[in-house]
């Protein structure tokens, strides 16, 4: 493993460890899609999560990270990230659930995100969920050597706010490997004044745009981690981790 500017790059035996955990991660999340349907305790999500993780012998990527005590951040409808499954909280018909799903295999890490609409939802939701998915896939483009990190920001902005929706701020998108959060950070909007770093081969980051049907303003709950939008309004989140590669970018988090 090498560095470039304080980001680590990884070579094709560490690229190819993170392709097996993100692919665990991107099994479970396929599982907790099929089982999203109204009636259903969000707990009931925390407890697949649980268990693949021990098929598969993995370790939960989240529980016990900064002492967070879940395996799986489940957030609802104004629930931005961070959100606690609960086996009080059913899904009802309309909403929108968001799956942050991450895992350790053998010290490395895999990390993806997916919104699901619970059975018929409305026709803004639908919209802000298709345009948060496309808006990933636009800075995923963009993540090739030769260019510059912000050129994941600036697609991602520019064609999120070309439907008139908000870009969470708060939080970014992240460098992973070894670690789940290294440098660099990867905002979705592009931040005034700071240069970018230049995009590299062996470069990992896990791309991950936030976005609201109101304002990007963010507060959060009681349990010092649930993250909500201030208006209470809708968002939705979707997350690839993604490697740069001399080939163009190659998305780790995908299932078989």
């Amino acid at each position: 493993m090498k560095k470039f500017r304080g980001v680590f790059l990884k070579n094709d035996k560490e690229i190819g460890l993170m392709r097996e955990a993100n692919r665990i991660v991107s099994r479970i999340l396929d599982e907790l899609g099929e089982n999203v349907k109204p009636g259903v305790p969000t707990m009931l999500f925390e407890e697949i999560c649980q268990k693949r993780c021990k098929e598969y012998g993995v370790r939960p990527a989240f529980q016990g990270y900064q002492g967070f005590p879940y395996a799986l951040c489940c957030s609802v409808n104004d629930e931005i990230v961070h959100g606690f499954p609960s086996s009080e909280r059913f899904l009802e018909e309309g909403d929108i659930v968001s799956f942050d799903m991450g895992v350790v295999y053998q010290g490395f890490f895999g990390d993806s995100a997916r919104t699901f609409g619970v059975g018929q939802v409305s026709e803004d939701a639908r919209r802000l969920m298709d345009v948060t998915r496309e808006a990933l896939h636009k800075g995923i483009e963009q993540a090739r050597p030769g260019n510059n990190l912000y050129d994941i920001s600036a697609a991602i902005e520019k064609y999120v706010e070309g439907f008139g929706f908000g870009i969470v701020r708060r939080f970014v998108g992240h460098g992973i490997g070894s670690h789940l959060h290294e440098k660099p950070e990867v905002p979705n909007f592009v931040p005034k004044g700071l240069p970018g770093v230049p995009l590299k081969a062996g470069m990992a980051l896990a791309i991950e745009p936030m976005v609201t049907l109101g304002t990007h303003e963010v507060e959060v709950l009681e349990d010092k981690w649930t993250s909500v939008t201030k208006d209470r309004k809708l968002s939705a989140h979707f997350e690839h981790t993604v490697a740069v590669t001399s080939d163009g970018p190659m998305i780790l988090s995908l299932s078989d």
